[in-house]
């Protein structure tokens, strides 16, 4: 329970629903003993006709209260069947059991509709605040994780917290109290009978807890193999022109199968389990209720020390057990097996970011002179990847870093947006280590453009509006116009209103790497990072996105990581790079009269 418990937060915006269920719940508990208690008196009125009580009890105190209960309703019974007569007596007795029957049951109606306010209000909350932290945490989280492991917790895990917070509510409250006011009506009845049965009672719970010891071990891999399942599904569709143009057709399915095989035992054996909880403890009650029948029976017809109708109202609420004990062993299974997705759900929730804003951040919304960075190492794991970096930009200066696959080039435009935290060293803006800064002004100052275009399934609008979600559409225009991009987007059917479909799949490479330019142009940073934003694109789409790319670095200061060399012999500095390290630095003449790694580089290219 202790995950649960660690979920009840989640509860407390609803917990008036909470309440009104759990009020609702006792009054059920209430009159579903009442309804076999009120079975006495109509049993008597039948089959005790003649025998009459006309001496009003005297109450003796709470330890003849049992005998003065039966006596006082005698003495009524005796009274109104004399002055209405017998079938008016039964008339109103049936009336008396319909309408505790009728209102037990509008009690539990009432109970379970005020739970769902309560249940669909956690889930809701919940999703949110997995979606909001998976939004927050850093990428390097994310590096490491399935990402269809994080939707099965969002989705699937939540969806069983979800069952399980009705389950442990059932367990509270609602059956609970049936079982502690059924059992008190039988103590009532009869001490003796009912401490004959609770000899049986606790052998009955302990077969029953035998059936759910390793439901919760079993849930959690179910859980972990369902995210699994989910990341395949994820990857192959990110990846469908990869995996058919391969023909890997096969070898995707037979991943996707073997995880849907293990789910699929998991998914037996947890239901079985389950499943068999009802019957055994059906059938304990069952045994239990035989064995009244029997030790009851006796005392009824050869002991003469308990009356027909209480006998029978005492066996219909020896039956009332039942179904609240068969309810609490289901409801305790499910409580497992939401303890065990309350844990993932948690485990996101609870999960630490390195990369916060500190208490007294400052904001920063204009850059003004120059941005260092001084001696920083960096490392991913144990990877080394930048060793003793150092480098200063000034303001409007394009600065190019350029280099060999794997020299560091693209974790300097991470370190630059903190995607990552330096290990040792800093960077400073205007003076400021960017630690300090609020990181919404952080990146506020900086336009990315990567090397994938990262669009969205949605209007062309809607992507490019990212960094200005008040821009209109005039303003929209003129971004696309600057990035090159409006010609081809103003002969779509419906101009910037188009729909460009899954990651922007309806459009060409260039036209997507245009789009990426024209957004961040429209958020108008000082500050512009284009991480090999012409590398996946082919001759012909390169020349528009490079006219593009220097309509939009006038005036601004920009950090090109580079691998084609043609797209950075204009920069005012060009920063060659060698595992981690600089290896030259200086504009493309002054690196050429080098004839170091540069030049080998350029020769490489075949650069003219």
């Amino acid at each position: 329970m202790s995950s649960i418990k660690q979920i009840l937060p989640f509860v407390k915006p609803y917990k008036r629903y909470a309440y009104l269920n759990i009020f609702f719940n006792v009054l059920y508990a209430l009159f579903s003993t009442l309804s076999f208690i009120v079975l006495m008196p109509m049993i008597n009125v039948l089959f005790e006709k003649d025998k009459k009580n006309y001496v009003e009890p005297v109450y003796m105190g709470i330890t003849k209260l049992k005998s003065f209960l039966e006596n006082f309703l005698s003495f009524h019974l005796t009274r109104f069947t004399d002055e209405n007569g017998i079938s008016f007596t039964l008339g109103v007795l049936v009336t008396g059991i319909i309408s505790i029957f009728l209102l037990k049951n509008l009690f539990d109606y009432l109970a379970m509709f005020f739970i769902n306010f309560l249940r669909n209000g956690i889930v809701k909350d919940m999703r949110n605040a997995l979606y909001k932290k998976t939004l927050e945490l850093p990428i390097a989280f994310f590096s490491e994780k399935r990402k269809g492991d994080t939707i099965a917790r969002i989705s699937n895990d939540v969806n069983e917290v979800q069952n399980s917070m009705l389950s442990v509510l059932e367990i509270i409250v609602k059956e609970p109290l049936t079982i502690i006011f059924t059992i008190t009506a039988m103590f009532l009845i009869s001490v003796k009978l009912t401490v004959f049965v609770f000899v049986f009672i606790p052998i009955s719970g302990f077969i029953i807890s035998l059936i759910g010891k390793q439901l919760k071990r079993q849930s959690t891999r179910a859980q972990e193999e369902q995210g699994i399942f989910l990341s395949t599904i994820e990857e192959t569709l990110g990846g469908l022109k990869v995996v058919k143009s391969y023909n890997a057709e096969n070898y995707f399915n037979t991943v996707f199968k073997n995880s849907t095989e293990r789910f699929y035992h998991l998914s037996n054996a947890i239901g079985n389990r389950q499943n068999l909880a009802s019957p055994v403890s059906e059938f304990m009650g069952i045994f239990v209720i035989a064995v009244l029948l029997w030790y009851g029976g006796n005392m009824v017809l050869v002991e003469n020390s308990l009356n027909g109708g209480a006998f029978i109202a005492y066996m219909g609420l020896a039956y009332n057990i039942l179904t609240p004990a068969k309810s609490i062993s289901k409801a305790s299974y499910a409580v497992k097996r939401g303890n065990a997705a309350a844990e993932r759900i948690l485990e996101i929730l609870h999960e630490q970011n390195p990369i916060q804003n500190k208490l007294d951040a400052i904001s920063k919304t204009e850059f003004h002179d120059n941005i260092s960075i001084k001696n920083i190492n960096f490392k991913y794991e144990d990877e080394i990847v930048l060793k003793n970096f150092s480098l200063d930009i000034k303001k409007g200066q394009t600065v190019a870093l350029v280099g060999q696959s794997g020299s560091g080039k693209s974790t300097i435009a991470n370190l630059l947006t903190r995607f990552y935290d330096v290990h040792d060293g800093e960077i400073k803006i205007d003076g400021t280590n960017i630690k300090d800064l609020n990181l919404k002004s952080l990146r506020g100052l900086m336009g990315l453009v990567t090397q994938d275009s990262i669009l969205f399934n949605d209007t062309i609008k809607a992507n490019i509006c990212l960094g200005k979600l008040d821009a209109t559409d005039e303003e929209i225009i003129a971004a696309l116009k600057i990035a090159n991009a409006f010609e081809f987007v103003d002969k779509l059917p419906k101009g910037i209103y188009t729909n460009i479909g899954d990651s922007g799949n309806k459009l060409s490479g260039g036209q997507k790497q245009r789009l990426s330019i024209a957004r961040a142009v429209l958020k108008n940073p000082p500050i512009m990072i284009l991480d090999e934003a012409t590398s996946a694109l082919d001759t012909e789409s390169e020349k528009f996105v490079q006219i593009a790319l220097e309509n939009m670095m006038q005036n601004r200061t920009s950090i090109v990581i580079a691998h084609r060399l043609s797209t950075i012999q204009k920069a005012d500095k060009i920063v060659v790079m060698q595992n981690g390290e600089i290896a030259e630095q200086g504009s493309h003449e002054q690196l050429l009269a080098l004839d170091g790694t540069y030049t080998k580089l350029v020769m490489m290219q075949s650069f003219e």
